[in-house]
C-alpha cells in the first residue's frame, strides 16, 4: 500500500496501531517524546472475548499470560487496619492483567519489524492539504506524510496541534492519581494481591509485584479541584500527593515516606477526554486522545480495539482515509463512550456514610457479580474480520492451484 503514516505515542495505542498499519502494508513511523519506553505505571487489565479477541489476533496473548500479574485482589481497610471489604481478583483484573510498562514492552517488541520508532523527539507543527500532512519536529527535522495519527494519551500533542486546546475536550472528573514503586516490606498482609484504606476523598493502597516479591507497588487517590502543577516535575507531584494524604492513618505515613526515592512515579488527574470528531482531514485520533476516561474506564482494552479497527478500515478502503476515519468512529465511538462510564468509581466513596454503603454493597455477591458482568457487557463489540495481505494472497494462490 505504501502510504506513509506517523503515528505520535509509543505507549499503548501507538504500537498496536504501528502493528496493524505495518502488517497491512503502511510505511509506519513512530514518535515519542520519552527517550526511551516508559517502565512502571499501574497494572492494567483486559477482559471480555472482544479483549482477548484482538489479542490473540496480534499474537501477543501468550506473552501477556506468561508476565500477568496473576490478578490483584483487593482488601480494603480503615485507619487501623481493620478489613471492611475484601474484593476478588476477577472484579479489579480482569481476565488478564498486566503492569502497564511490561505491556508497552510487548506491544514495541512486536511492532518493531512493521515501524521505525524515532525516541526523544514529538511534533511541534502540523500543516495539512489535501495531499500530505508536513510535520515539524522538536529536533528541527520536517518530514511529509499521507496521514498522522494522534496515539499520545488524554493530553495529546497531536490533538492540541490540529483540534485545539486541551481544556475544550478534556474534563476534570475531580481527583488525581499517583502510582510508584517502593522495597515491599513484611508485616503489611501483602500475600494476596493489595491492600488499601479509605477515608472520605482519599485512598491509598499498596500491592506486592507477583513476579518480584521484593517490589511492592502504591496506588493513591485523592480528590481535588483542578490543580496547577509542572506535568514534567516530579518533585512538585511528590509534593501535591504528600500534602493530600497528610494525617491519614494505618500504613500511609511509611508508604509516603518511599516517595522521595521513587523514580517511576505516575501522576495525573482522573480525566475524560471527549472529541465531537475523531479525524480532521488527513490527521486522526486513536485511544486515549480520542476518548480517554483514567482509571476504570478501561482505556487500555479499548485503545488496543481502537488501533485494530483503524487499521483495519484504512486497509480496507484502500488508504482513502476520508471513508476509512468515518467509518471507524462509526463503530468504535458508542463502544468507546460505553466504556469510559466506570471511571473511579470503585476506589472513592461520598462522605463517611458513602464508604460503608458501598463496603456493604459489594460484599453482596449477587451485586459484585452482576457489575462483573456489566464490565463484560460494556466491553463486548462484534469485531470485524480484516484480511491481512499475506493472508489474501495465500487464498488468492489456493484458489489459482485448485480452479
Amino acid at each position: 500500500m505504501g502510504k506513509k503514516v506517523l503515528i505520535s505515542g509509543a505507549s499503548i495505542a501507538g504500537p498496536a496501531l504501528a502493528y496493524w498499519l505495518g502488517r497491512h502494508g503502511f510505511d509506519v513511523t513512530v514518535v515519542e517524546l520519552a527517550p526511551r519506553l516508559r517502565e512502571g505505571g499501574q497494572a492494567v487489565d483486559f477482559r471480555g472475548t472482544t479483549h482477548l479477541t484482538v489479542l490473540e489476533r496480534m499474537g501477543v496473548l501468550d506473552d501477556l499470560r506468561r508476565i500477568r500479574t496473576g490478578g490483584s485482589p483487593m482488601t480494603f481497610v480503615d485507619e487501623r487496619g481493620r478489613t471492611r471489604l475484601h474484593l476478588p481478583a476477577d472484579f479489579a483484573g480482569g481476565d488478564i492483567e498486566v503492569l502497564r510498562g511490561d505491556l508497552a514492552r510487548v506491544l514495541y517488541e512486536h511492532s518493531l519489524p512493521y515501524a521505525d520508532y524515532v525516541f526523544g523527539d514529538s511534533v511541534t507543527e502540523l500543516r495539512q492539504d489535501a495531499d500530505a500532512v508536513r510535520v515539524r519536529f522538536r529536533s528541527g527535522r520536517t518530514d511529509t506524510f499521507d496521514l498522522v495519527v494522534g496515539a499520545d494519551g488524554l493530553h495529546s500533542n497531536v490533538r492540541r496541534l490540529a483540534f485545539g486546546p486541551e481544556e475544550r475536550y478534556v474534563r476534570h472528573l475531580g481527583h488525581y492519581a499517583a502510582v510508584w514503586s517502593l522495597p515491599n516490606y513484611p508485616g503489611i498482609g501483602l500475600d494476596e494481591g493489595s491492600v488499601g484504606v479509605n477515608t472520605p476523598g482519599r485512598f491509598a493502597s499498596v500491592g506486592t509485584d507477583h513476579r518480584n516479591p521484593d517490589t511492592a507497588r502504591a496506588f493513591f487517590v485523592f480528590a481535588a479541584d483542578r490543580l496547577a502543577y509542572d506535568r514534567h516535575d516530579p518533585e512538585q507531584q511528590k509534593a501535591i500527593v504528600t500534602e493530600a494524604f497528610a494525617g491519614v492513618g494505618w500504613d500511609v505515613p511509611r508508604l509516603l515516606a518511599t516517595l522521595d526515592d521513587a523514580d517511576d512515579l505516575y501522576f495525573d488527574s482522573i480525566s475524560r477526554a471527549d472529541v465531537p470528531s475523531w479525524a480532521d482531514g488527513r490527521v486522526a485520533l486513536v485511544g486515549d486522545a480520542a476518548c480517554g476516561a483514567t482509571i476504570g474506564g478501561m482505556g487500555t482494552g479499548t485503545g488496543i480495539v481502537a488501533a485494530y479497527v483503524l487499521a483495519g478500515e484504512l486497509a480496507a478502503a484502500n488508504g482513502d482515509h476520508t471513508t476509512a476515519f468515518a467509518r471507524y468512529e462509526r463503530l468504535l465511538r458508542p463502544y468507546a463512550q460505553g466504556c469510559q462510564k466506570g471511571a473511579a468509581g470503585t476506589f472513592l466513596a461520598p462522605g463517611r456514610l458513602g464508604l460503608p454503603l458501598r463496603n456493604r454493597l459489594l460484599s453482596r455477591p449477587r451485586i459484585l457479580n452482576w457489575m462483573l458482568e456489566q464490565g463484560k457487557k460494556a466491553t463486548s463489540l462484534e469485531l470485524p474480520d480484516y484480511r491481512l495481505p499475506e493472508a489474501a494472497a495465500a487464498d488468492g494462490a489456493f484458489r489459482e492451484m485448485y480452479a
